[in-house]
């Protein structure tokens, strides 16, 4: 049986070496301050804003949410950016997504100040990911590093299968696991599967760390998977009153480590957003 990977615990450890560090930052006069856009009434953005607001508030960041109707205008919500982006208490923003489909995403994603998207979902910020010079690394990504490195799990000279090319989780992971670096969590050889891959369950069965992020409960079978690999499960489907991942339990079997749904990516999704904000703030202090 596959090693659980607890993403609560190493989110919780993260947790701890941010209280030190927002400490310091308010003993010289800076409290780090998180802005966060929710348009429309989604139910899963409303509970991802409040475990935000939840995670937030515990490390001592001062979280704003602006909660706005689906019928917002769209020049009401650029208003809102425009003026947190001149806020200097508002070190971090966030746009929670999904938007109502009537609003430009990457157009609104792209106002907001590059120093203050912690998402790191702006085309600057994209930008300097795919050029191997990042400055804020999309959360989730970001946390499936933490797993690898924290599980010291060597990326370098492995072969990483994503599934899922989305620019939130697919293509910026894969620009990570490629990344030259001086430790083991680089330097990967990366396949990225989607929906028109052929011969999938052949390129997945090939990986030794297989990402998957495809928004399909159980997707991915144990037939699918090579014996030994580590499986990090990005997946949150709601199936019969219960969460569910991509990959099917039965694949546990299989892998030699494997993160859980709940309680495996999600955390450290919310605790990288948290640690992006700190960085943003420590900027500020030195920019003071």
């Amino acid at each position: 049986m596959a090693e659980i990977i607890s993403g609560k615990a190493i989110a919780e450890e993260i947790g701890r070496e941010l209280l030190d560090r927002v400490r310091d930052l308010k003993r010289r006069g800076i409290i780090p301050g998180l802005g966060v856009v929710l348009v429309g009434d989604d139910p899963a953005s409303k509970v991802y804003v409040r475990n935000k607001k939840r995670t937030g508030e515990k490390l001592g960041i001062e979280v704003t949410i602006e909660h706005l109707p689906a019928h917002v205008k769209p020049e009401e919500v650029v208003a809102l950016i425009n003026r947190w982006n001149e806020n200097s208490e508002i070190d971090g923003m966030i746009i929670q997504l999904p938007l109502p489909p009537s609003f430009d995403k990457q157009k609104l994603l792209d106002l907001v100040d590059p120093m203050k998207d912690v998402d790191g979902f702006s085309s600057y910020n994209l930008g300097r990911l795919f050029s191997g010079e990042p400055q804020f690394i999309p959360a989730t990504p970001q946390g499936i590093l933490e797993i690898l490195r924290r599980t010291r799990t060597r990326v370098r000279g492995r072969h990483c299968v994503i599934v899922g090319r989305s620019t939130i989780v697919g293509r910026p992971m894969a620009a990570l696991l490629l990344m030259k670096r001086d430790d083991d969590f680089g330097d990967g050889t990366v396949t990225v599967c989607h929906s028109r891959t052929e011969n999938l369950p052949q390129i997945t069965r090939s990986a030794d760390i297989l990402i998957v992020a495809v928004g399909r409960p159980r997707f991915i079978k144990p037939e699918m998977v090579k014996p030994g690999a580590v499986v990090i499960d990005v997946g949150s489907n709601r199936v019969e009153d219960k969460w569910v991942g991509d990959v099917d339990e039965g694949v546990r079997e299989v892998a030699a480590k494997i993160t859980p749904v709940p309680g495996g990516v999600g955390p450290l999704t919310v605790i990288m957003l948290m640690k992006n904000t700190i960085q943003a703030a420590e900027w500020r202090l030195k920019r003071s």
